[in-house]
């Protein structure tokens, strides 16, 4: 395990969840939303709005695939899954895990998707956006640990579980 990469939804917790689980395993953490608003200069939300959703899809994929970080945690963006040779990259650089939220609580937690500067990728509404990413989640995903109802810190003590016993 030289990586743990934290896939999911937008609010699932990967930023937060992937903080304290650096710290817990004393490895660096990188949040690859920010290192695309450091590279491109802008917020995600205007990234999209600017130069739309499958451009935005492009830069993310550029951003992953070049990553090159050791013992590190990394919180990938909800839509970094649609960007082939990224995802590809995160699975040959470390273990890949899905942050798994029921709908009803991510629904809750992201408020406006709209403003929030989530990539919809052709879905009508947060349902479909959510049936189709977790198919994709799921296929890409080393682990799976489902962090529905559970606090921040039970979620690492759970990620750590699995990742013990991979």
């Amino acid at each position: 395990m030289d990586n743990v990469i934290l896939i999911g939804m937008p609010a699932a917790g990967k930023s937060t969840v992937g903080v304290l689980l650096a710290k817990s395993l004393i490895y660096t953490f990188t949040d690859t939303d920010l290192l695309i608003q450091e590279k491109w200069g802008a917020s995600l939300c205007e990234l999209i709005e600017t130069h739309g959703e499958d451009a935005f899809i492009g830069m993310e994929n550029e951003v992953l695939a070049s990553l090159n970080v050791r013992h590190a945690v990394i919180a990938t963006g909800g839509s970094a899954v649609y960007g082939g040779e990224g995802i590809r990259h995160l699975r040959d650089i470390g273990t890949v895990v899905y942050l798994k939220l029921d709908l009803a609580e991510i629904s809750r937690r992201i408020g406006n998707i709209r403003t929030r500067g989530v990539v919809m990728h052709h879905s009508a509404d947060m349902r479909e956006m959510y049936l189709e990413r977790c198919a994709l989640y799921e296929a890409y995903a080393d682990i799976t640990v489902d962090c529905s109802g559970k606090t921040a810190e039970e979620c690492v003590g759970a990620v750590l579980d699995a990742l013990r016993g991979k």
